[in-house]
Order: C-alpha cells, then structure tokens, then sequence
C-alpha cells in the first residue's frame, strides 16, 4: 500500500514539476518575445499596398506594377459560400478557436521534434494573416512563437470578421492577383459577390499553391482540389448534399478578364519602372506611385504597329518554320488520360473513390462545343486560354486543313477560314503544313480577314524622339514583350554600318574645311592594320573615281567616306562624336569607324540624328515627365536633388549668353551648341538626297520634301537600319537577329518599310518642317564632275549649298578645241581670246 501510496505521490510531483517547467518556458517566451513584438492596433489602420502605375503623356495606362490585381472588400461583401469555402480550405474551426489551434501546434512540435524543423502550413487564418501582416515568411521555431502570440494578442483585439477581411484582401492567389476580391475578376471575370459555389471553392483552393492548383494553368488538379474543398464543406454541414453532388460535377469555366493596358508600351513601362525602383526601392510597389512619361500615345501606336508590320513581313519573305505545337488533344478527357498523375500525397489526392469519380465526370462534363466543329473541344479551348498572345498573333487550333484552305479556332470560340495566298506562302515551304489539331499563329488584317503567320525570328527596334527636347515620344523594343522583355532599343549594341556615315561628313564639313562638292577619289584603299591587310570595299564591289561628297553620301560609297575621314583626322573626329554624346570607348580607333563598326543602340543612333535635326545642339534622350504619388499632384522630380528640366535647342537664341528658353509655360536651359550650324544645314540637305536620288528612294512616296535620312547595312548583312528626321521628329529602326546572324537584307529591305510606315502616319496632314539656313549659307552654281564653281557666263551645272567664307575655287574657262580652230586663233582659249 505504501509503494502505491509512493508512486502516486511521485506522479503528481512529476506533472506538477512538468507543469512548472511548461508555465515557466511559456513565460519565459512571453517575457522574451513580446518586446520585439509588432503593435497589433496598426492592423486597424493598415493601409494595402497600391502599385505603381505609368501614363503616357496624353494619360493611356501603360504599365502597372507590384501588387497589382487588388481591389478591397469587406467582410459584408463576401457571399457566404465563398468563406465557407476557406474555412474548408484553411481553418475549419476559425470561428471557435482562439487564434490558434492546439493540436495543429501538437503536430507542429511532433515534426520539429523528429526532424529538427519548423513544418510549414497547418497554420490557423489568424496566424495567417499575423505572418502576412506583421512578420517575415522564413520558417523558424522563434518566428512560429511570435506567430502564435501575435495571433492570441490579435483575437482580443479584433473581431474575427475583421481578421477574416485582412485575410481576403491580402493573399495572392496566383495569375497576379492579390485577394479574392481580384481573383473574381482574374478567373471568372466578374465581382466577387456574383461567384458560384464552384468558382467560390476553386478560389478557395488557391492559397495552399496558387501555381499548382491555378485553374488556368493546372484544370486538373485545380478540380481536384475544388471537390475536396467541396466535400469538406459538406462534412461541415455548411452546403446541402443536393448543393455538394450538383456543384461536384460542374465543369470548370475560367473566363480570364482582358488587360486593361490603354496603350501597348511594354518597353517604356519597363524602363520607367526601373527608374521608379532606383529612385525609392521596393517602396515603388506599394506606395502609389504614378509615373507620367513622354510617350505620345498616338505616335507610340503607329510606331509598335509599324514594326510589327515590317518584322512580320520580313517572315514571310524568308518562309515557312513549322506549326508552334502539334497534335493536341481535343477534349480535357483525351489530355487527362495523357497526364502524369503526380504520387505525392497531397490531401485532396487522398479522398474517396467517388470524389476522384466526381472529378473524373467533372472532366467529361467541362464539354466546350463550337458551332461548325463536331464534338467537345473542352482541351483545345483550355490550351487556346492558356497561350497567350505575342503582340498581335494569336493563337488557333486547326479544325481542317487542305493545302489550300486552313479553319481554326480562336480563343473567343469563333471559327475563322484562311486561304489564297494567306495560305499558300506557307505551303510553298520545306516545313510541314498544318493538320488538324495544330496550334498555329494567325494575323488579324485590316480588312477583318486573318493570314497564317508564326512569331518572327527576326527581331527590332524604333525610337521616335523630339529633336528639340530630346524628349523619347516612342519606343519599341522588340516584336513582343511576350516572347522577349530584352530591350532591344536601349539594349543592343550593334554595327550602324552606313547610317553611321552622316556624323563622318558632318565632322568634314564642320572640322576639315570640306564641302558638300569636294571630290575624293572613288578608288581602292589598302592599309596594314596591326599586321593585318585592310581592303575594304564598296557595296557593289565596283570603284567610280572621282566623286563629291554629297554624291558619296547619297550613293553611300565606302572608300569616299574613308577618305573624308582620313582627310579629318579619327582623332578629331572622335572628339566631335564624344561632344556629340557618343561614348569614347565605343568608337575604334581607325578609319574602319567611318564604316560604322562602332556598337551603338537605336537610342544612341536616335540621339545623334537629333542633334543633326536640331540644328547641332546637344540634347539628352528622356522619357520622364513627372512622378506623383497618391492623388498628391506635387511633381516630386522637382523634389530630388539635383533634378534639373533637361536642356532644349534654341536655334532662335540670338547669343552664346542665352541660358534659358521658355517652353510649354517651363523654363528650361538651352542645350550646348556642339556643331557649327552651317555644317549641320549642309549634312541636312544632303541627306534629303538620300530619299530624293539615293539608297532611301522608297521614302519618297511620302511625298514630302523635307525628309533627310541614311540606310545602312552591317557586313554580312546583320544589321539593318534606317535612321531618318525632319525638323520636328526623329526616327530610327533597326532590324536583325538576336544571334547576330545575317538577316539577308538590306536596311532599304528590311529596316526603310518600317521608317516610312510610321513616318506616313505621324507626319500625315502636317506641314513640312526643314531647319532655315542660317545667315552665313549660300548657293553657288557647281560643275558637277568637278565640283569647281561656275560663272554666270558658264551654262550648265548644279546648284549647291557652302558657307560663304568656304565657296570652292571658280573652274577655268575653256572653249571646245574645235570650236579654237575654226576661230583661227591659237591664244590662251581664255574668255577674252575669243571675243
């Protein structure tokens, strides 16, 4: 009796002792951890994040970036289902724990216990939400105690539909979306109080893994993880067994909701956003920032569309590559019974027969049926949904397929018929001709027809500036931010070739004393370039001697522009192109520069027409007008330091002491003058011969006489471009390859169809625009083989443009040698010894 009288005694100081210890830990972990505890009143007040957004600067939504599907709801505006849903999915008994529950954190110490770490999931909405609000995501055994605290302090402080609201508008549920109240929008395409019981629990379901059971994405596993929601809420009592059976079978029906971009700009968004995270960091997510840029939204419009035109039409001179993905399966029963079921056990893998039958049906009942096609096509909609456009292409599923005539699906569910050469340029091809259940790309036409077309390999770019500001008022960066985000405008660097030659004879014409109807020699060059034999050539391998500048311009000859820069010196002229903005180390050191073997982006080539089209005044390339923040209209450019409204050309300024220019009621510095103004008149007639007579003539049907521009083409024909202004626009394009493979076309193919595209457009019904020769520019009669200047006795000749301190020597009169005999006199055949 005693010894049982012993071990009870025993027992009970062991579970007091045991007890002891617990409270004693537990108030220790009080004691410890509650300093360094958040406030839980700030939850109260707790503003959501609001993204950065971008404008153009005529106020088109271009970009919006960080948190960004995200519209707040209250508790009040959630339909019922849709919290009982999350209960099912998160934490059943919510409403009756205290914030925590007990034996969730049994299994929670059990894991750590056996293998040394903190589990994650299995945590209460309570805790939830403390981890999203207040502490970080990593998992360790302190921030698990600081979870369960806060969320004990939080339960006392706030009601549990107030926790249950923070904790709706502040998940991410996947596809972008930040609450359910986004969510709606993002799947169903509609509001949140309109969801269906289905939808409500796919929603739910999303939490745990938005990637893994996205209904976008993953229709599969996202139904499965639907009807196990389903049926928990069913062994919950809060859906009937009728609801439960009716809403297990229905069928997935995402309807994703449209961008609401106002204007296609991807690469200046990008750009600004990376400029608004130097400038505040990760706060420009979430602190409701606005940034307005100087993209015109018309201009950027034309010049995207144009470049796509150009790319796309570029494809299809070079053929046919194939189908983008072949034989997929047509219905969601073909492509599950294709599927790799995973092995791993996740929970709602581990319920009844009959729900995996329930999903199965499910499955078989998500029929999609299309007018004029037989059968379900349930899988051939999930994968036209899941793909997604690449700038204008979309994609289609083929129906039927002769050769000659292609039907397809489109997204929208409507059948659309290609044929005649919309076809046919493709069944000319090595490559394979479409067969039904082909994924294809198809062009939309103007005419409201459609063409077989595949994303181009071909890539480019086109920078549209204002000469007189700089100011970037279009850029495009590539086919498709879709298939790349390289920008290809501000980011590669690559051989101008020939359109780099403009800047070699403008630093002639400023720096060596030249005129536009000096005559270099047209002749084979040979030079020993470290140890090496340097013989460049002209284009069309043939030599035409002596020639005039201007006619090597506009004929773009090689060895003339050679010359010209050998004349000047590459040192001095490189001097001239830093001046001008260029970068120093870009430039080689040898007369391989006059050949454009420079690496410059379309930015920087954009930049230096500018400073040929303003008048040889140093402007700086930007696209940021002001930033705001919230509904505050204080620009706060003007609040950093340093900030400074960029400087503008002032050809009109009367002075060097001007400083300043008004503008657009601004004040704003005048640019430095880099370049002798007569030079820059002369450079710009010149090249208005380059669309007149020269190697641009395709511009001409334009119609307008106030475009100077210069093609250029890379060796091997790499890079293609065409830069081109008038007095108010600048614009340049560049075409290739990203592998810088040769492209096998000209700029005049390749890159000239896209400039004179977008030109037509944003010059149309304008006026034309050609900088006023300054006082010092005359012309002068010139004999053209020559280039010497002709007396008003001499007839013939061509008019040309000189300063007038640098007019050419006059040529010496001569008469015919037939003409001196019949005369009888065998003088000096000078004017007086005839008459």
């Amino acid at each position: 009796m005693k010894s049982i009288t012993r071990i009870v005694l025993t027992l009970v100081s062991l579970a007091l002792s045991v007890t002891a210890a617990i409270t004693l830990a537990v108030v220790g972990m009080v004691i410890y951890f509650t300093p360094s505890l958040p406030d839980i009143n700030n939850l109260q007040h707790y503003q959501l994040s609001t993204p950065l957004r971008i404008y153009s600067s005529d106020d088109k939504l271009i970009g919006e970036f960080g948190e960004q599907h995200r519209q707040i709801v209250s508790y009040d505006d959630l339909p019922p289902h849709l919290v009982n849903a999350f209960l099912a999915a998160e934490d059943q008994d919510f409403f009756h724990h205290a914030g925590v529950d007990p034996k969730g954190i049994g299994r929670a110490l059990a894991y750590m216990a056996g293998y040394g770490k903190v589990r994650s999931g299995g945590s209460t909405i309570t805790m939830q939400v403390a981890r999203n609000y207040l502490l970080t995501l990593d998992q360790t055994f302190s921030r698990k105690i600081r979870e369960i605290m806060l969320s004990l302090q939080m339960e006392r402080i706030l009601s549990k539909q107030q926790i249950f609201e923070l904790y709706v508008n502040k998940i991410y549920l996947g596809q972008g979306a930040y609450g359910a109240g986004a969510a709606a929008q993002v799947y169903f395409n509609k509001p949140i109080d309109q969801l269906t019981l289905p939808e409500a629990a796919t929603i739910a379901g999303l939490p745990k893994a938005p990637s893994a059971f996205n209904p976008v994405v993953n229709p599969i596993r996202s139904l499965d993880r639907r009807n196990w929601i389903l049926s928990r809420m069913r062994q919950a009592n809060t859906i009937t067994e009728q609801q439960y059976r009716d809403a297990l079978e229905t069928p997935l029906d995402v309807r994703q909701a449209h961008s609401d971009m106002q204007l296609q700009a991807p690469y200046i968004a990008e750009m600004a956003r990376q400029y608004a995270v130097r400038h505040f960091g990760e706060q420009a997510y979430t602190n409701g920032y606005t940034i307005k840029t100087t993209i015109n939204s018309a201009e950027q419009e034309a010049a995207r569309q144009a470049l796509i035109d150009g790319l796309v039409a570029y494809d299809v001179r070079h053929g046919w590559r194939g189908v983008e993905q072949k034989g997929i399966p047509k219905t969601l029963v073909e492509a599950q019974q294709r599927a790799s079921r995973t092995s791993a056990a996740d929970e709602e893998q581990a319920v009844s027969a009959d729900v995996k039958q329930a999903t199965r049906r499910a499955a078989e009942r998500s029929v999609a049926r299309i007018p004029g096609i037989d059968g379900d096509v349930s899988n051939w909609m999930h994968e036209l949904n899941n793909a997604a456009n690449v700038g204008p292409l979309e994609p289609a599923i083929v129906v039927s397929a002769d050769g000659q005539q292609i039907k397809a699906l489109r997204r929208n569910g409507t059948l659309i018929t290609l044929s005649g050469d919309d076809v046919r340029w493709a069944a000319r091809a090595r490559a394979a001709s479409p067969i039904t259940g082909d994924m294809i790309r198809v062009l939309p036409l103007k005419d409201g027809g459609w063409k077989l077309s595949q994303v181009p390999r071909i890539e480019g770019a086109i920078v549209v500036l204002d000469p007189t500001t700089g100011a970037i008022r279009a850029l495009q960066g590539g086919f498709s931010d879709a298939s790349s985000s390289f920008n290809r405008a501000t980011q590669a660097r690559r051989q101008p070739g020939s359109t780099f030659k403009p800047f070699i004879y403008l630093a002639a014409l400023d720096q060596g004393n030249m005129t536009p109807a000096t005559v270099l020699n047209d002749a084979p060059i040979v030079e020993s370039q470290g140890g090496k034999v340097w013989r460049p050539e002209n284009d069309n391998r043939t030599f035409q001697g002596p020639t005039r500048l201007r006619v090597g311009l506009y004929t773009s000859r090689n060895m003339i522009v050679i010359r010209a820069l050998n004349e000047v010196g590459v040192d001095k002229a490189i001097d001239m192109l830093v001046r001008m903005g260029f970068q120093r180390d870009q430039m080689p050191p040898g007369l391989s520069l006059a050949l454009g073997s420079a690496s410059l982006t379309p930015l920087e080539m954009a930049r230096g027409y500018a400073e040929i089209a303003n008048g040889g005044f140093k402007v700086e390339p930007w696209y940021i007008q002001s930033v705001t923040q919230n509904d505050d209209p204080t620009n706060l450019l003007e609040q950093q330091e340093g900030y400074h409204l960029p400087p503008v050309a002032c050809p009109n300024c009367s002075t060097t002491a001007t400083t300043t220019t008004l503008a657009d009621g601004k004040t704003y510095p005048v640019a430095e003058r880099i370049v002798d103004p007569a030079a820059v008149y002369m450079i710009q007639d010149i090249m208005r011969d380059v669309i007149v007579r020269g190697t641009g003539q395709r511009a001409s049907v334009l119609h307008r006489s106030d475009l100077s521009g210069k093609t250029g083409t890379s060796n091997d024909q790499r890079d293609a471009w065409f830069a081109g202004f008038n007095a108010n626009l600048v614009t340049t394009v560049w075409v290739g390859m990203d592998n810088n493979s040769p492209t096998g076309e000209y700029g005049a193919q390749a890159a000239l169809p896209i400039w004179v595209q977008f030109m037509g457009q944003a010059l149309k019904g304008k006026p034309n625009a050609i900088m006023p020769p300054p006082d010092n520019i005359v012309r002068a009669r010139i004999d053209p083989d020559s280039g010497l200047r002709l007396r008003d006795e001499q007839p013939g000749g061509i008019s040309e443009v000189f300063r007038a301190d640098n007019l050419p020597q006059f040529k010496e009169m001569t008469i015919d040698p037939e003409l001196q005999q019949k005369s009888g006199s065998e003088g000096t055949a000078s004017y007086d010894s005839i008459f």
